[in-house]
């Protein structure tokens, strides 16, 4: 493991490197499948999406069936949940189509309805 902190993550099914954002990751997971009972086949982790013709990755998108259903934007503890944190969710949410946008830190965590 190359002599740095890893984790080993249930959804993609490998070790990653344990940084303060894939705590703030990590632990959210956890939440969504031990307190809202959520499956984990129902989580995405990390993946790359086409946003105004950038190349993104998300953090994490729970689906309902096969339709998104949340993004969220996982940042360190240290990282304030500032307008620009919850616009770079808007923003990924423009090609997700999700009904609820969420952003945290561990520390804090903040949800919209999309629709709002």
């Amino acid at each position: 493991m190359n002599g740095s902190d890893q984790v080993f993550d249930p959804i993609r099914k490998k070790w990653v490197a344990f940084t303060e954002e894939e705590k703030v990751r990590q632990f959210f997971i956890l939440q969504l499948i031990n307190e809202l009972k959520i499956p984990a086949s129902s989580i995405s982790v990390e993946r790359k999406i086409t946003v105004n013709g950038l190349s993104k990755r998300y953090d994490i998108v729970v689906y309902k069936d096969v339709t998104p259903w949340m993004v969220v934007e996982c940042k360190a503890k240290n990282i304030p949940l500032t307008q620009e944190v919850i616009d770079q969710a808007g923003r990924y949410n423009q090609t997700l189509n999700a009904e609820i946008i969420g952003v945290t830190n561990g520390k804090e965590q903040k949800f919209f309805s999309s629709s709002s």
